[in-house]
């Protein structure tokens, strides 16, 4: 069977019940958990429990690590938040999007109490934000731009055109 989803460590994938842990995953409390970044992969023998496994791709999964500067496109807003997703560490593109959270009290380091997170980005906006803390399958990574070098570098106007802040 082909690896079906891409997980990181400490992702829960599924409950003991359902399947029974195999290689590069843990149980614990009546789940089982990825223990590396890689592929789900769901392997049924003989019509017994399915064993599921996480294996790793032949190249290495870059992962975004505290105080990283990662490339990341808005995917959508609200009046506390911009959620986005990772796509780039460094310069080096990820195999797959990671999702990130860039709240409204780290978009800036002065004035936090004014800012309008509307006023700040728009979906589609290409950002550059630093890594300030990990996340996992129920939460997203937290995003910084309250740094001078960091923030949207790639904007769409209200007419559609867009505009390089570079």
């Amino acid at each position: 069977m082909a690896p079906v989803q891409l997980c990181i460590p400490g992702e829960r994938l599924c409950s003991t019940e359902d399947c029974t842990p195999g290689d590069g995953t843990y149980s614990r409390h009546g789940y089982i958990f990825a223990s590396l970044a890689g592929y789900v992969l769901k392997k049924n023998d003989n019509g017994m429990v399915p064993v599921i496994s996480v294996i790793r791709d032949t190249e290495p999964q870059l992962l975004p690590e505290v105080d990283v500067v990662v490339m990341c496109k808005v995917t959508s807003i609200n009046p506390r938040f911009a959620k986005v997703h990772i796509l780039y560490v460094r310069s080096t593109p990820l195999k797959g999007a990671f999702r990130g959270t860039i709240r409204r009290e780290d978009i800036r380091a002065t004035e936090k109490d004014k800012i309008e997170v509307y006023k700040c980005f728009r979906p589609g906006d290409i950002v550059l934000a630093k890594v300030i803390s990990l996340g996992d399958n129920q939460s997203n990574y937290l995003l910084t731009t309250a740094e001078n070098e960091l923030g949207v570098v790639v904007a769409h106007s209200e007419a559609g055109k867009e505009i390089h802040k570079l």
